[in-house]
């Protein structure tokens, strides 16, 4: 990764961003609305945590003496999994779950770290890296995977891409195994060499002591059903695990890569000085793109995270008010003359991924 005080965006045109502050802070204002949760979220909170520990219950207490039951409980395990990230980690870990920052920071170290992450990680390279530097070459870590995928037009090009539309969607599946293991790790290294946990007032030594006990108490409580279950056997035990990730991996990929690595998104390049063209808002309504924004059912199960405007330009305002305010963010980018790219369904959304997929495995 290139160092990122290299980026500048223009801060001159900056009346699109005044102006739609402005009218979006009228509109908690005359209202009487808070910016943070409500009781829709906490409500929501309960269930996607009532769901993973309830399914993890049910493999524990040795309700179900089937295997296939236990690997279907992995799975639904694994969606919950999902689900705890997309409704609740992630607004806790941007600040916007409570007014009170002692509930946000506790509340995404816990639901970050009890399903197998490090909370610290997460919020460096989404919030600092990819929700600054969305879609940049070499500074959004987000479009910057292992070298058998290509997620943006200036990566290098390898002729193993030219099959990512298809092995793309079976490696999604181990994202969040990879973070359950060894890429914590590696990212805590990387980040204190390039100075990032300086920027979050982290020292590196604590933070690997956190990240080890972290990991420790993960696979303690994750471990017991293969000590409390006589029938259960070591491969039973890593079929489900991992048929777990599996499904949380695919679900978190399904819902995340449809906002910035489509056909309709851009990926903007600074000059040789570092400077880009459009301010930072403008810039994510260049690089972001909303899906499925009139189906409730669908924005309260991923934790509005389809409205990906709203979320990357007000990332500290909690997720159940997007629909709310998307109204706002629309009709000024119109005014403005501002694209506000979105696609009216889920799997619309998801076939722009995949001929986006297919594009960068090309020349």
């Amino acid at each position: 990764m290139s160092n990122q005080t290299s980026i500048r965006f223009n801060t001159t045109s900056r009346q699109f961003y005044t102006e739609l502050k402005k009218r979006v802070d009228s509109y908690f204002k005359e209202n009487k609305l808070s910016k943070s949760g409500n009781l829709n979220m906490y409500l929501k909170t309960a269930f996607m945590f009532g769901c993973y520990f309830g399914f993890y219950g049910l493999i524990v207490g040795h309700v179900f003496e089937s295997k296939l039951i236990w690997l279907l409980l992995a799975a639904l395990m694994g969606v919950s999994f999902a689900g705890i990230g997309l409704c609740v980690m992630h607004d806790a870990n941007h600040g916007s779950y409570s007014k009170n920052q002692t509930v946000n920071r506790l509340l995404g170290i816990f639901s970050m770290n009890v399903i197998g992450g490090y909370a610290i990680n997460w919020r460096i390279q989404h919030n600092v890296l990819h929700h600054t530097y969305t879609n940049i070459h070499e500074h959004d870590e987000d479009i910057a995977p292992p070298g058998m995928l290509r997620f943006e037009p200036h990566a290098q090009l390898k002729g193993v891409h030219k099959l990512q539309f298809i092995y793309a969607w079976f490696l999604y599946g181990i994202m969040t195994l990879m973070w359950s293991t060894t890429k914590d790790f590696r990212q805590l290294k990387r980040y204190n060499d390039l100075g990032l946990l300086k920027g979050v007032n982290a020292e590196f030594r604590k933070e690997v002591f956190f990240l080890i006990f972290s990991k420790l108490f993960y696979y303690a409580y994750m471990l017991l059903p293969l000590f409390l279950i006589p029938e259960m056997t070591v491969l039973n035990w890593i079929c489900g695990f991992l048929i777990m990730h599996y499904m949380a991996g695919l679900v978190l990929a399904l819902i995340f890569q449809p906002a910035h690595v489509v056909e309709e998104t851009e990926f903007p390049l600074p000059d040789e000085n570092g400077n880009l063209e459009n301010h930072w808002a403008v810039h994510q309504l260049h690089t972001t793109m909303n899906f499925a924004t009139r189906d409730p059912i669908f924005t309260w199960l991923v934790g509005g995270l389809n409205f990906q405007v709203e979320h990357h330009l007000f990332p500290t305002i909690c997720h159940v008010h997007y629909p709310q305010i998307s109204k706002i963010v629309e009709s000024t980018a119109r005014e403005f003359n501002l694209p506000y790219k979105k696609q009216s369904t889920f799997v619309s959304a998801l076939w722009s991924h995949q001929c986006m997929l297919w594009r960068l495995g090309r020349a």
